[in-house]
C-alpha cells in the first residue's frame, strides 16, 4: 500500500464510544427539526449569538459574524437546506451589508468561507435583493492568485463559488492558475497565517485543491495525479489508513474532516484507489465519534461523511449503516452539549446544524458534503 508505518495511526483520546442508539429515520427527522427550531428561536438583530467553544482562548469572537464558516451566511445556507421558514433572503441581505460595514475579522477578503464571495453566493441562492453577479465576478478575480492556495481563503474556494454561480470564464481561469501552481511532487505550498506549509486535507490544502480542479481536469487525470502524494504521506496500520496533516509532520495528529482520513475520503473518495478509500473509511469507523462534538469541520458529522462516501463508491450497505449510527450519535451530542452550555451552537462548520445536515444526508443516503458538493 505504501506509506511509512507510524504508531499510533490516530489519537484514541480524541474519540468517544459510539452510542448504542439504533438508527430510526423518524428519530433523526425529529432531531433535525429540533435543531432547526432552536436556530429559528435564537436569531436576533446580530444574527446568531457566538458560542464560547468557538472563541479563541485569548480573544472572544466579535458579535454579529456574517461569513460561511462561523457566521450568518453559513447558518442561512444550512437552514435553507433544512427547510426553515425564516426570512432567509432578508437575513442574507443584512449579512452582506454588515460584512461590508465591518468585515468579521477586520480585513475585507474575497474568500469563500471567510469573506465576501461566500456571502454573495448565499444571497444569490436564497434570493437576496443584493445578489450581484458583477460584484461576485470581481471578487473571484481578485482571489485567483491568492498565495494560500487552499479552500478556506484561496482560489479553490472561489472556483467552487464561480461554478455554482455560472461564472464559467472565472472558474476556468482560476482553475488553470491553480493547476499551474501545483508543484512537481503534486502538492501545493500554502502561505498561510504568516508561515508556509504543505497541507493535505480539504480545508487548507491538497484535497480541497484537487476537488476544485474537478471538471477542469478529467477524473482519470486527477486519479493519476493524486495517487503518488497520497501513498507517499499515508500512515498505515494493517487495514487502517490515516494521513499526515502536512508534509514534515512526525505523525498523524488528527482524524477529522479538516485534517486526516475522514476529509480525504469524503472529498476524494471516488478518485482514490480502493485500498486507500477503504483503509481511511475503516479507520474513521474504528476510531468512533469525535469527542470534540457533533460538527462538520472537526466533529462526528464531518467524519460521518467519509462513511457515506464509502457507501456511494462501493455500494456496500454496511457503510450506510455505520454512517447512520454516527448520525444518531451526533444528534445526541447536540443534546448533551446544549444541556452542558445551556444553549445551542449556531455556526455552520462547528455547530449543531452540521449534525442536522449529516442526519438529513443519512436519511437520503446522500454522500455530498454540504456546500462544496451541493450548493
Amino acid at each position: 500500500m505504501g506509506g511509512s508505518p507510524v504508531t499510533p495511526v490516530y489519537d484514541a483520546s480524541a474519540h468517544e464510544p459510539l452510542t448504542d442508539t439504533p438508527w430510526h429515520a423518524e428519530h433523526a427527522l425529529a432531531g433535525i427539526a429540533a435543531i432547526v427550531a432552536d436556530a429559528e428561536r435564537a436569531v436576533g438583530p446580530a444574527f446568531w449569538p457566538n458560542h464560547p467553544l468557538d472563541d479563541d482562548a485569548a480573544k472572544p469572537l466579535p458579535d454579529g459574524l456574517t461569513t460561511i464558516y462561523l457566521g450568518a451566511a453559513g447558518m442561512i445556507w444550512a437552514l435553507r437546506r433544512l427547510g426553515s421558514s425564516l426570512p432567509l433572503a432578508e437575513l442574507a441581505d443584512r449579512a452582506l451589508a454588515r460584512y461590508r460595514a465591518r468585515p468579521d475579522f477586520g480585513e475585507d477578503v474575497p474568500s469563500m468561507l471567510m469573506g465576501e464571495t461566500g456571502i454573495l453566493l448565499v444571497a444569490r441562492i436564497v434570493g437576496g435583493e443584493v445578489a450581484d453577479d458583477e460584484r461576485l465576478r470581481t471578487r473571484i478575480r481578485e482571489n485567483e492568485r491568492n498565495p494560500v492556495w487552499e479552500l478556506m481563503w484561496g482560489s479553490p474556494g472561489t472556483i467552487l463559488v464561480a461554478r455554482e454561480a455560472g461564472l464559467e470564464d472565472e472558474a476556468s481561469r482560476s482553475a488553470a492558475l491553480l493547476a499551474d501552481a501545483c508543484e512537481e511532487d503534486g502538492l501545493w505550498t500554502q502561505d498561510l497565517y504568516g508561515s508556509q506549509a504543505r497541507y493535505l486535507g480539504p480545508v487548507h490544502g491538497f484535497a480541497g485543491n484537487v476537488h476544485a480542479l474537478r471538471g477542469h481536469l478529467s477524473d482519470d487525470e486527477l486519479r493519476t495525479r493524486i495517487e503518488g502524494p497520497l501513498r507517499r504521506y499515508a500512515v498505515v496500520d494493517g487495514p487502517l489508513v490515516n494521513w499526515l496533516p502536512a508534509v514534515g509532520a512526525p505523525s498523524p495528529s488528527r482524524l477529522q474532516w479538516c485534517h486526516g482520513s475522514p476529509g480525504i475520503v469524503a472529498t476524494l473518495g471516488d478518485l482514490l484507489p480502493s485500498d486507500l478509500l477503504l483503509g481511511g473509511a475503516e479507520l474513521t469507523w474504528h476510531a468512533g465519534p469525535l469527542a470534540k462534538g457533533p460538527g462538520l469541520c472537526h466533529g462526528t458529522a464531518g467524519n460521518g461523511y467519509a462513511l457515506l462516501r464509502a457507501h456511494t463508491v462501493t455500494g456496500d450497505e454496511v457503510w450506510l449503516e455505520r454512517a447512520r449510527r454516527f448520525a444518531m450519535h451526533a444528534l445526541e451530542q447536540v443534546e448533551r452539549m446544549r444541556e452542558r452550555h445551556e444553549r445551542g451552537r449556531f455556526t455552520f462548520h462547528t455547530g449543531d446544524v452540521g449534525a442536522a445536515l449529516f442526519a438529513r444526508s443519512c436519511v437520503d443516503a446522500d454522500s455530498r458534503f454540504p456546500t462544496m458538493d451541493v450548493w
